[in-house]
């Protein structure tokens, strides 16, 4: 009896998963498409990396910054290496946009991008709150704070909006 019920709860939160990203998914313009695929790129932010960099030499030591630098670069090569490579092998989880995911003929894909054939966790979503919660706490003031949530925010939007990547994949993701 425990079981089922079980079964039945986590039933109803993957339903749940599915309606949330396919309304997210379903708002879509050329615009918005262009925009989110672009969010979502690997090298568009390589200018707040950079501007990153540049505060931390600023406001501290060359060593500490340096070190900074070393411990935000080993932090997402463990995040991206843990998503992509033992957690995503481990549960399986397709991806909404995965042509063998039952829901993908309701997904909206952008330019014919899929991804990879698993998405749980988001590794997008764990490199970007990783980042931003490691820049909050070396920094420690707000002003860096809620600008680096915003843009781990929009970051984890972007997957949604491009089918990628549900709700559930995101929240782990970050949780991660």
């Amino acid at each position: 009896m425990m079981i089922e019920l079980t079964l039945s709860a986590l039933q109803t939160l993957i339903d749940w998963d599915a309606q949330a990203l396919l309304w997210i998914n379903g708002m879509h313009c050329d615009y918005a498409d262009n925009l989110m695929e672009m969010i979502s790129g690997r090298f568009v932010w390589v200018p707040l990396y950079v501007s990153l960099a540049v505060m931390m030499f600023r406001h501290f030591d060359w060593k500490i910054a340096a070190a900074c630098i070393v411990a935000a670069v080993i932090l997402l090569v463990l995040d991206d290496q843990i998503c992509s490579s033992v957690v995503r092998r481990a549960v399986g989880r397709l991806r909404p946009a995965n042509p063998d995911n039952p829901i993908s003929p309701l997904v909206h894909i952008v330019d014919g991008y899929r991804g990879g054939p698993f998405g749980f966790p988001s590794a997008h979503s764990t490199n970007s709150w990783g980042l931003a919660f490691l820049m909050t706490y070396v920094f420690r003031k707000h002003l860096i704070a809620w600008p680096m949530a915003l843009w781990a925010a929009l970051m984890c939007y972007s997957r949604m909006y491009l089918g990628v990547h549900y709700p559930g994949d995101l929240l782990a993701g970050m949780l991660l």
